[in-house]
C-alpha cells in the first residue's frame, strides 16, 4: 500500500479548479407533425433530469415514442381544433404561465412523462441482477406515475377533468 501525502500550498494558486463541462449533445430539433410543436432533445432531457445517463439515439426513440402516443391520444382533439380553423396547437386559445401557452406546456409535459416512462421500462433488461431487482421494483412505482401525469397532462390541454368518477 502506498500512502501519498499532499501539502496544501500557504499562497492561493493562480490556476483556476479543473472544471469538466457536461458534454454538448448534438440532437437536433424533433420534427412534429403539423399541428402539434416540435421537440427538443435537449429541453426534454433537463425536464427528465437523465443529464448524460441516457444516449442520445436511445433518447430520441423515447421522445419520438412520446410524441406518436401523445398525438394518438389527441387525434380526436387535433380534428375538432383543425375543423374550428386552427391550424396549430399554439393557436387554440390558451392562457400563458411565464410566457408559455399551457396547452405547449402540458403537451411537452404529456410526451416528457411518456418518454421517461418508456425508459424506466426497459430498465429491468439493463441489470437483472439482485441489486438490479430491487432497483427495478422500486421503477415500478415511478412509470405508474409517470403514466399517470401523461393521462392528466392530455386531459388538462383539451380542457377535461383529470379523472373521471363513475357509480356502479
Amino acid at each position: 500500500m502506498t500512502t501519498v501525502i499532499l501539502n496544501q500550498p500557504d499562497e492561493p494558486q493562480d490556476v483556476p479548479g479543473v472544471v469538466i463541462p457536461v458534454p454538448e449533445t448534438g440532437d437536433a430539433v424533433i420534427k412534429n407533425t403539423f399541428f402539434f410543436p416540435d421537440v427538443d432533445p435537449k429541453r426534454v432531457r433537463e425536464l427528465m433530469r437523465l443529464e448524460q445517463t441516457v444516449s442520445d439515439a436511445r433518447l430520441r426513440h423515447a421522445i419520438k415514442t412520446g410524441m406518436a402516443e401523445t398525438n394518438a391520444e389527441l387525434y380526436d382533439y387535433r380534428l375538432r381544433q383543425t375543423a374550428a380553423g386552427f391550424k396549430h396547437l399554439a393557436d387554440v386559445p390558451a392562457e400563458e404561465i411565464d410566457g408559455e401557452n399551457v396547452r405547449i406546456f402540458h403537451y411537452l409535459s404529456a410526451v416528457t412523462a411518456m418518454a421517461t416512462a418508456t425508459l424506466y421500462e426497459r430498465y429491468r433488461g439493463v441489470e437483472a441482477t439482485g441489486k438490479g431487482d430491487k432497483k427495478a421494483d422500486s421503477v415500478e412505482t415511478t412509470i405508474d406515475d409517470l403514466w399517470r401525469d401523461m393521462r392528466w397532462s392530455v386531459a388538462r390541454l383539451q380542457d377535461k377533468p383529470r379523472c373521471i368518477v363513475g357509480q356502479l
